[in-house]
């Protein structure tokens, strides 16, 4: 839970899901098993009330499925026991998720009046070719259409956006960001492609049909998407899927999993900050980088990882990290005479 919300998720793991795209298993990646009924929000409604009031806003939050692909009725049920927490004081508004494709003008007036105020837009892509290789059912344009009626109704927008699809390339991965970005969302969500057991995709990595994207692979793109979302003012609001049980048990059996996927990628952005301060430097020299306490873990690296490859890189005989920086996301190269600092092992 951010500073400012207090998240209550409720899982809908494929209510309404008319696809089957090709890497999902919600059960799997969400850790749930039982479709989600009216009981089920009372009961998460019952554990919000026994929460502490932080001040931040409350919200439940529908995740998984299709939420406005799920027949009427059905919905309604769901919606109406959330209202039933507004009504009551337990949480402040409703959230969900759903497909591009499940949006309409006389949906988005049904979630208004059961108090949804945030919508996620499962885009994905915005590569027809991919969005066909992976079974979506969508296309780039019914994204575009579906997030310019959210907005106009006046709804929080998020888009959720994944990396390593089949047919997907770095270059994909980039005009995708920069067509979302053009979508004038208020958050995304990034989830490089893992390959779940009993899936589809999973099927076709094991014949050969589709390669692997591995950690490593979305370390670098993310690393070149994150920039474009700062610049643009959106803010990332996940990068990776959460770690569950089923998943770190097994579930995950390739592709991009790893538990602390956004630490690898700011670290990454960390890492290309230093080469950045220490361009010019001579080979030899005994070198301090500045930067902000908050981050000294990240330019370090996982075991100290980038100062090794640093190390290298410049023929360095010595480097030292300082964490006296004053600014986030600033890597400064320091007077020769500074002391101090973190030392690399090696």
């Amino acid at each position: 839970m951010s500073a400012r919300q207090q998240i209550f998720p409720v899982f809908v793991p494929h209510l309404g899901c008319p696809h089957a795209c090709v890497f999902c298993d919600q059960r799997q990646i969400s850790g749930q098993t039982q479709p989600a009924t009216a009981d089920t929000v009372r009961r998460a409604l019952i554990e919000a009330a026994a929460v502490p009031h932080t001040g931040a806003q409350r919200q439940l939050a529908f995740y998984g499925g299709s939420f406005t692909a799920i027949p009427v009725k059905e919905q309604e049920a769901l919606l109406a026991a959330a209202k039933e927490g507004i009504d009551a004081g337990v949480i402040d508004a409703v959230r969900l998720s759903t497909r591009p494709d499940a949006i309409d003008r006389e949906t988005l007036g049904r979630l208004q009046r059961y108090g949804v105020t945030t919508v996620e837009l499962g885009a994905q892509s915005m590569d027809d070719e991919v969005l066909r290789l992976s079974g979506r059912g969508h296309t780039a344009r019914d994204v575009e259409e579906a997030a310019r009626l959210v907005r106009e109704a006046g709804f929080t927008l998020i888009l959720q956006m994944m990396t390593g699809l089949p047919g997907d390339t770095d270059e994909k991965c980039i005009e995708t960001a920069r067509r979302l970005i053009a979508l004038r969302p208020d958050g995304v969500r990034l989830y490089p492609t893992v390959i779940v057991e009993g899936t589809a995709l999973c099927r076709l990595w094991r014949e050969g049909k589709y390669r692997e994207h591995t950690v490593e692979d979305a370390v670098r793109v993310c690393a070149q998407l994150l920039p474009l979302f700062a610049e643009a003012g959106i803010p990332v609001i996940r990068l990776g899927l959460n770690p569950t049980e089923e998943l770190s048990g097994g579930a995950a059996v390739a592709g991009a999993y790893h538990p602390a996927l956004g630490e690898l990628v700011k670290s990454r952005l960390m890492l290309e900050r230093a080469r950045a301060a220490l361009s010019g430097v001579a080979p030899g020299s005994s070198v301090t980088l500045s930067v902000s306490p908050r981050q000294l873990s990240q330019l370090l690296g996982q075991k100290r990882e980038n100062l090794a490859r640093l190390k290298e890189e410049f023929s360095l005989s010595a480097i030292r990290v300082s964490p006296t920086g004053e600014k986030e996301d600033e890597v400064r190269l320091l007077p020769e005479n500074s002391e101090g600092g973190v030392r690399n092992s090696e």
